[in-house]
């Protein structure tokens, strides 16, 4: 299956589109976000992961006026990451990249300010399906700056999608953050509450 998916955001202007295939069980998915906080920023990104839908790759670059950075997130067979990170230009922001020793054993990648990234612990135990909860330690990756961190989340179920809208409880420990995620049928975030909430493709005039 194949779709492209828009998301304002809801706690600063920001917008990002997505476009995502899932065959059955793993992803790959291209997407830009363009937000105004911290700064100015555009983000690019691709993503592809194994069965499952444990990640394998992320690639990310941002830039904003005079300056750039890139990302690339790698999960090993192992366990093990590797980081890849590189920045050009002056900019009031964190350097990209981070310690891979710190996200080993996580599963999933987590792109900061995108509700892209949420689908891949739903899908791979249906949590927007049926009843449980799972805690996860992730690769998080802050946005704009691109730098890598250990995060411990925790997804629980909800309600099924009834008319295609479920929802799942996130809790995310770094920023202690709890909130009822909005997901359709397929688990991709409709509503994430003080972030963002999917919109409908803009119409051509």
């Amino acid at each position: 299956m194949k779709r492209m998916m828009f998301w304002t955001g809801s706690d600063s202007w920001r917008a990002e589109v997505s476009e995502v295939e899932w065959p059955d069980t793993a992803l790959t998915a291209t997407g830009t976000q363009v937000g105004v906080a911290p700064l100015l920023y555009r983000l690019d990104y691709s993503l592809s992961t194994g069965e499952g839908f444990v990640t394998g790759r992320l690639e990310v670059t941002a830039h904003g006026e005079d300056w750039s950075r890139q990302l690339s997130l790698a999960r090993r067979p192992d366990g093990t990451w590797t980081i890849g990170a590189e920045h050009q230009g002056t900019v009031d922001l964190p350097d990209p990249g981070g310690d891979p020793a710190a996200v080993t054993g996580a599963l999933d990648c987590d792109l900061g300010r995108s509700p892209l990234t949420n689908v891949m612990p739903l899908r791979r135990h249906s949590l927007h399906e049926r009843p449980g909860a799972v805690d996860f330690l992730m690769a998080w990756v802050s946005v704009p700056d691109l730098s890598v961190h250990p995060s411990r989340q925790r997804y629980e179920h909800l309600r099924p999608p009834a008319d295609g809208v479920g929802s799942v409880r996130y809790i995310g420990a770094r920023r202690a953050f709890e909130g009822e995620l909005e997901v359709d049928d397929h688990g991709f975030v409709l509503t994430y509450p003080e972030l963002a909430r999917r919109v409908p493709p803009p119409q051509p005039s």
